[in-house]
């Protein structure tokens, strides 16, 4: 079963946690990610960028399961920030350092088509004439820091 990313839930989450603790929410950018919308004067030479995005800080401040929005000043300009939440590498509180990372989300592949026909049996060792299927992978979890 194929379920949505966790990473909107977290990003919300770490975000009121930060705000919560009187401290200033900043998130790492990938600023390369299709469909992100960030000044691009102010990205780095590896493609990032930080944002503070603390509600004194920024307007219009939204926020979904897909990508956050808000209104912002670089430079005295009001820029319009768009950023999926593939794009967000991290969130973090600036005056202690402490958030989330995320590892970098792989550009979504179109999935593979459905097989077509009965699944082959492997053989060998096995005795079964029923046609059991192979164990299905295990869940796992992994460390993010």
């Amino acid at each position: 079963m194929s379920m949505t990313s966790s990473r909107p839930y977290f990003l919300r989450a770490v975000y009121e946690w930060i705000l919560d603790n009187n401290c200033t929410p900043h998130i790492l950018v990938d600023a390369h990610v299709t469909g992100t919308q960030v000044p691009q004067q102010h990205v780095n030479k590896d493609g990032q960028i930080i944002l503070n995005i603390s509600p004194s800080a920024i307007k219009d401040f939204f926020m979904d399961n897909t990508a956050v929005s808000f209104n912002a000043r670089f430079s005295g300009v009001v820029n319009n920030l768009y950023i999926p939440c593939g794009a967000i590498l991290g969130i973090y509180a600036r005056e202690n350092g402490q958030g989330m990372m995320f590892e970098p989300e792989p550009n979504p592949a179109p999935p593979p088509p459905p097989p077509s026909g009965p699944t082959p049996v492997p053989s060998g060792g096995g005795t079964s004439t029923s046609g059991d299927a192979p164990p299905a992978k295990r869940p796992g979890l992994r460390v993010v820091k």
